[in-house]
């Protein structure tokens, strides 16, 4: 056996299901790399979920449902996990391993707490660090920095429903045409909704009003849209989304064949290299290291113009998940994929 390596996965996020499915299979692929694996959910009742594994051990199945789980507990879970992570049995494994892999997605694993915790106590773990995760994380904040680094966004306006009307910023964007709306803060396309009409505008502010969450809003781009991987100095290969939904929303993405996922995308080489350059320059802006892994998403407007959505600090792991299939394209196994994050934090 080569390490011992602590997974951590689930969490009190509204990805806390891709999460657990992404554990699990970063799980069986250390096994089949020789690790020794053992697998927590610190926002659980009883945080160990498996381990520890020897490699040859079995590893159960997580199907990701249709829809989120409800947030309903997410302050009871939050209690826990941080209680986890700063003191008793569950930080005693993580400073005994010789490896922390996150396998967080969205809320404290991905924007920047659980990262600054672990700093805190000196545990070694995959993927950037806290500085970065909260910087990528506000979605409005992210494409301003990305925007001065010079990597094309659209225009965007951030909303509190709960402060009261809808600003007139967001009815002039409106105005012009379709808008997305969208958590400034949160991950999997959870609770994005093209938007038509005031009408709809209206119903959207209702639904988010009560937990006072701040929104973005910013143009319906009706181009293509891609996605590019960024393994510490490498880009990988482009993948391009088709969909046949207005928005790549939390049901297409975790359920298979919902959407088709083409990899390497069908495009010009030049098209292929900008993106992937862009993608670089936007790992790098949000002060993501040559240790670090992230995914960039884009959409092009009517002119086929590529516009940055947003970068992913810890994107999904799971069998369906976007950057397992990029790096296919590139050549490498999930395994390789798994080692190559190891080996970025390991260096």
């Amino acid at each position: 056996m080569d390490m011992r390596v602590v997974i951590l996965c689930g969490g009190e996020s509204s990805e806390r299901d891709v999460s657990l499915a992404s554990g699990r299979s970063v799980a069986r692929a250390l096994l089949d790399r020789r690790h020794e694996v053992t697998l927590v959910d610190p926002a659980a009742a009883a945080p160990v979920l498996a381990g520890p594994l020897q490699p040859g051990d079995a590893v159960e199945e997580f199907t990701v449902g249709k829809e989120p789980p409800s947030l309903s507990d997410r302050h009871q879970r939050r209690q826990r996990m941080h209680a986890a992570l700063t003191g008793g049995p569950v930080l005693d494994q993580l400073r005994g391993a010789e490896l922390v892999f996150l396998a967080f997605h969205g809320g404290w694993g991905e924007d920047g707490h659980v990262q600054a915790l672990l700093e805190m106590a000196g545990v070694r773990f995959t993927g950037a660090g806290s500085a970065a995760c909260a910087a990528a994380w506000h979605k409005g904040r992210a494409q301003a920095v990305m925007g001065a680094a010079g990597v094309p966004v659209v225009e965007r306006v951030l909303w509190r429903p709960a402060a009261g009307e809808v600003p007139s910023e967001v009815r002039r964007l409106l105005a012009g045409g379709p808008v997305v709306v969208k958590p400034v803060a949160d991950g999997s396309s959870v609770s994005v909704h093209r938007v038509d009409s005031p009408a709809q505008l209206a119903q959207v502010a209702a639904e988010v009003r009560p937990d006072g969450n701040e929104l973005m809003a910013e143009p319906y781009l009706p181009g293509r849209e891609f996605t590019v991987g960024v393994v510490g100095d490498q880009a990988l290969p482009v993948v391009e989304i088709e969909l046949t939904t207005p928005v790549f929303d939390y049901t297409a993405k975790y359920q298979p064949g919902a959407v088709s996922e083409v990899c390497p995308a069908q495009v010009p080489t030049d098209f292929a290299s900008r993106l992937q350059e862009l993608s670089l320059r936007a790992h790098q802006a949000l002060g993501f290291g040559e240790d670090a892994y992230s995914r960039t998403d884009f959409r092009c407007d009517a002119d086929g113009e590529p516009m940055c959505i947003e970068v992913n600090a810890l994107p999904g792991l799971t069998a369906t998940s976007l950057l397992p299939l990029a790096a296919t394209g590139a050549g490498w196994t999930y395994p390789d994929l798994i080692q190559r994050v190891m080996d970025l934090s390991t260096r």
